[in-house]
C-alpha cells in the first residue's frame, strides 16, 4: 500500500507531463477498443447477412459445380429425386438452378447468370414470392446492385439469351418486377432470379437443380451426387477477410500504443535520473532496492490505470453512440464483393474490453520496470550524492 500511495503522489505531482501521458495512452486505449468492435460487428452483421440470404444452414452441391468456374455449370445439374426430393416437399431444401446467360438492356451486352429459385421458399431472405407470372411474360427479380450496374428497375423488360442443356441457345424476353436490397453482393451482382419451374422449362432441365439450399433443422447430410457444405466452409471467405483485417488494424494501434509507451518509458528514464537523491533516501530509510524499483514500476503502470478511466470518460458515450447509430460506410464498398451494409454497428464484448484493459496494463507495466530496475545497480551513497552508476 506504501508503494501505490508513493505512486500515485509522485504521478500527480509531476503534473501536466503525468496528464499529456495519461491522455496519449487513453486515446490508444479507445481506438483498441473501437477498431476491434467495429470488426466484430462487421463480422457478425455479415455472417448472419450471409446466411439469412444466401447459405442458409449449409447448401448441397453438385458434383461438378464450382462457384468460381462458370463453364462447370454446363454439366453442374442433376434431378431432384428420391430423398433430396422427400426433403424439398418438406420444406427443409430449397433448389436452385444456375445458368450462363446474357442480357441486352438498352442495346447492351451484357453477361449474367440466370438462377432458378422455388417461388414458394422461405429458407433465405431473397424474395421470390414476387415472382409471379401475369400474362404469360417470365418474371424476374434483381437486386439493387444489379439494377445499377445494368440499368434496369421495375417494370422494365430486357431481352435474355442462353443455352439449354443440349447447349442450343434461346431467348426470351423477361419482366423486372421487382428490385430488392440485400447487403450480400453473391446474390446481386450480375445476377437476376426467376422462378425455378421456368428456368427448368425453359433449359430443357425438368426438375433439376445446380444446389440445394438448407434450412435450419436439416441435419447435414451428403446425398449422392450431391456434397453437404456446412456453414463454416461457407463463410471460410469472410473469415479470412476479417482476420486479415485485424492484423492490419494491430499494426495500426500497436505503433499508436507504442507512441504511448514510448513517451512512459522517457518519464520513467528522466525521473529515475532527477530522483537519484529521493532514491538514495528510500534506501537509507530501510527500504530494499526492490522495494523501490516496485515503486517506481507502480508509478509507470499507474499511467495506464488512469489512462482507462480517463479513456472511460470520453470513450463510453462516444463507443455508445457509434454502437447505437451505426458507422456509415461509403457505397465504393459495394464493389469489395463481400456481405457489408450500409452501416456497420460495432459489438463491444466483454471479452474485447477486457483483453484491451489487460493489454494496456501489462505493456505500461513492463516499460515502467525496464528503467526502473536500474535502481538495482546503485549504491545509496551515490544516490544520496546525485550521481549516477
Amino acid at each position: 500500500m506504501l508503494a501505490i500511495k508513493l505512486a500515485f503522489r509522485n504521478l500527480t505531482g509531476a503534473g501536466l507531463r503525468t496528464w499529456l501521458n495519461v491522455t496519449v495512452l487513453s486515446i490508444a486505449f479507445v481506438i483498441i477498443v473501437f477498431y476491434n468492435g467495429m470488426l466484430d460487428g462487421w463480422n457478425r452483421q455479415a455472417y448472419t447477412d450471409t446466411i439469412n440470404w444466401e447459405v442458409g444452414n449449409g447448401q448441397l452441391w453438385h458434383s461438378n459445380y464450382d462457384p468460381y468456374d462458370p463453364f462447370c455449370l454446363q454439366d453442374a445439374h442433376a434431378p431432384v429425386a428420391g430423398e433430396v426430393k422427400q426433403q424439398v416437399e418438406a420444406r427443409q431444401l430449397t433448389p436452385v438452378l444456375i445458368t450462363q446467360a446474357t442480357i441486352y438492356p438498352q442495346g447492351r451486352m451484357q453477361n449474367i447468370f440466370l438462377k432458378g429459385i422455388d417461388v414458394n421458399q422461405r429458407i433465405i431472405n431473397i424474395p421470390s414470392q414476387l415472382l409471379k407470372a401475369e400474362n404469360g411474360e417470365i418474371p424476374a427479380i434483381i437486386g439493387k446492385r444489379m439494377s445499377a450496374s445494368a440499368k434496369l428497375k421495375g417494370g422494365d423488360r430486357v431481352l435474355v439469351r442462353w443455352r439449354d442443356k443440349n447447349g442450343t441457345f434461346d431467348a426470351r424476353e423477361i419482366k423486372i418486377v421487382a428490385v430488392f436490397n440485400g447487403n450480400v453482393q453473391s446474390i446481386d451482382n450480375n445476377q437476376i432470379w426467376i422462378p425455378l419451374t421456368v428456368l427448368q422449362r425453359l433449359t430443357g432441365m425438368e426438375n433439376e437443380a445446380t444446389l440445394l439450399i438448407a434450412g435450419k433443422s436439416y441435419q447435414g447430410e451428403t446425398i449422392d451426387p450431391w456434397k453437404f457444405k456446412d456453414v463454416k466452409f461457407l463463410l471460410k471467405e469472410i473469415a479470412e477477410i476479417i482476420k486479415t483485417k485485424k492484423i492490419g488494424a494491430g499494426v495500426i494501434y500497436g505503433l499508436l500504443l507504442s507512441i504511448a509507451l514510448l513517451a512512459i518509458f522517457d518519464t520513467q528514464v528522466l525521473a529515475i535520473f532527477r530522483r537519484q537523491k529521493e532514491i538514495g533516501t528510500y534506501i537509507a530509510l530501510g527500504m530494499t532496492r526492490l522495494d523501490v524499483v516496485k515503486i517506481f514500476t507502480i508509478e509507470g503502470s499507474a499511467h495506464s490505470v488512469l489512462s482507462i478511466l480517463l479513456g472511460s470518460i470520453y470513450g463510453i458515450p462516444l463507443l455508445w453512440y457509434l454502437q447505437h447509430e451505426g458507422i456509415p460506410m461509403p457505397k465504393t464498398v459495394d464493389s469489395m464483393g463481400v456481405s457489408i451494409s450500409e452501416k456497420i454497428f460495432p459489438v463491444y464484448s466483454i471479452g474485447l474490453i477486457l483483453s484491451t484493459v489487460i493489454l494496456v496494463i501489462i505493456s505500461a507495466t513492463i516499460v515502467s520496470f525496464f528503467p526502473a530496475s536500474r535502481i538495482t545497480k546503485m549504491r545509496p551513497t551515490d544516490a544520496l550524492k546525485g550521481k549516477i552508476q
